[in-house]
């Protein structure tokens, strides 16, 4: 991530905060006469002020963007804190604090592979501080199922500066600190999502994920390739809402159930009036009950129901519509017969390659399409596994065997096989099934072997 992406991000940022106070004036009064009719009266009732703790764990990976220069990461434990002002009942601005550690090694990972040239068998940087201001959007604050909120879904994205200092140990077991006294200090953009649960007016709890993107690529003190470092904090943690007692938390408030309650209240006021009232009101009357009315008793009144005439105890959305209702799904059981096994292993036996290379000889084209019809017809999945044998290079071995594997899982894609039904893998010399001391035994180790279930 570029530095002037960066700071295109913070000048968008600071470019949409005059808009949002303009409109909080709006929201408080600032600019009219009366509150009759208005949703949202302003933040002056709420409380907008608050700081959270939380505690968690730290990863040198993200869900988005992968793991940085080293197979094998680690988690460790992590803690932080921030301070939050609500602007709006949907957006707050929050300042971070993150700190502990990073830990990664060069041990195999989930796939078996260890890195070929990394000089570095494991690091540990301490990430000594990171402040961030983010931008905090309450995705769930207008609901219409429910007048009260408990529960909240949000998101937040920002940037700012991470201090840390990384400590490398080569393969033979050297320890390397470039930084023994000071840190790096590098810019890092947040993109983040959480839940929060309302405990009280005054307490949240806050369960949250956050994904660090660095702009450069010495997190783990090894600068390695074009991609950038990253790293991941999961959390859990309280939120404490500042202000008077007695007053409610801006983030939790619901439009949805103000506009309910201001009907209500017009309701009651116009129901008072009628009786001294001529015919004038009870034509009011008939609007108020326009208002109200709710003849499927789905909770959502006529006047905003979009789908009337609801049956008894369908759950139904904010406009009065039926819900999606889950459909199982039913397994569909595959039988595999031995005609099956036998176009299998008849591909197998025609399957040719030319000399060091993976590209297929036409003469087994004809096995492999009749391995493909099967693969369509039956919706069956298939694993490719490519192996050597132990002439030649290691390592060119391994690549050789992937490659081939590859080669017949691209070949079957292109006679119609969907690719995610294939799984393509090598593993070089290292799973002989005869001799390689003998020709016979060789050509018999030069193999791709297909399963399929």
């Amino acid at each position: 991530m570029k530095k002037s992406t960066l700071w295109r991000a913070t000048s968008l940022l600071l470019a949409v905060l005059p808009m949002i106070s303009q409109a909080q004036d709006q929201l408080s009064g600032k600019s009219a006469s009366s509150s009759s009719g208005r949703l949202f009266n302003g933040t002056g009732g709420y409380k907008t002020w608050s700081i959270g703790v939380n505690g968690g764990l730290l990863a040198p990976v993200a869900l988005t963007g992968g793991s940085n220069d080293f197979t094998k990461w680690k988690v460790s434990a992590g803690y932080g804190g921030y301070v939050k002002y609500q602007l709006l009942h949907f957006m707050a601005l929050r300042a971070d604090y993150v700190g502990g550690k990073l830990q990664a090694d060069n041990s195999k990972s989930l796939s078996g592979v260890k890195p070929l040239t990394s000089p570095y068998s494991s690091y540990e940087t301490k990430l000594k501080w990171s402040a961030t201001l983010n931008a905090v959007f309450n995705i769930t604050t207008v609901n219409w199922l429910f007048r009260q909120n408990f529960v909240q879904l949000y998101a937040s994205v920002g940037g700012g500066l991470a201090g840390y200092n990384p400590t490398l140990t080569t393969t033979s077991g050297k320890t390397i600190n470039d930084k023994p006294s000071g840190s790096i200090k590098e810019l890092i953009i947040p993109v983040g999502a959480g839940l929060k649960f309302r405990l009280s007016e005054m307490i949240n709890l806050d369960l949250g994920y956050t994904m660090y993107y660095t702009d450069g690529d010495n997190l783990d003190g090894y600068v390695h390739g074009p991609s950038k470092d990253k790293y991941s904090y999961g959390y859990a943690g309280l939120e404490f809402a500042l202000g008077r007692a007695g007053k409610k938390q801006l983030q939790w408030h619901n439009p949805a159930k103000t506009m309910y309650d201001e009907l209500e209240a017009q309701k009651i006021t116009l129901a008072a009036s009628l009786d001294a009232a001529n015919q004038n009101n009870a034509r009011l009357a008939a609007d108020v009950d326009k208002l109200t009315k709710d003849s499927d008793g789905d909770g959502v009144s006529d006047f905003f129901d979009k789908c009337p005439g609801t049956p008894a105890g369908v759950k139904v959305d904010g406009a009065g519509c039926p819900l999606p209702v889950a459909v199982e799904k039913k397994e569909e059981k595959i039988v595999i017969t031995e005609e099956d096994t036998r176009i299998v292993k008849e591909a197998i036996q025609n399957l040719e390659f030319d000399f060091a290379k993976a590209s297929i000889k036409p003469h087994s084209y004809p096995a492999l399409d009749r391995v493909a019809d099967l693969l369509v017809r039956k919706n069956l999945n298939l694993k490719l596994s490519g192996h050597t044998d132990n002439v030649g290079n290691k390592e060119r071995n391994l690549a050789l065997s992937r490659e081939r594997a590859e080669s017949v899982k691209t070949y079957l894609v292109g006679k119609g096989v969907n690719s995610s039904k294939i799984e393509a893998v090598g593993y070089g010399m290292s799973q002989p099934i005869a001799s390689n001391k003998t020709a016979a035994g060789r050509q018999k180790n030069r193999r791709v072997e297909f399963t399929i279930f």
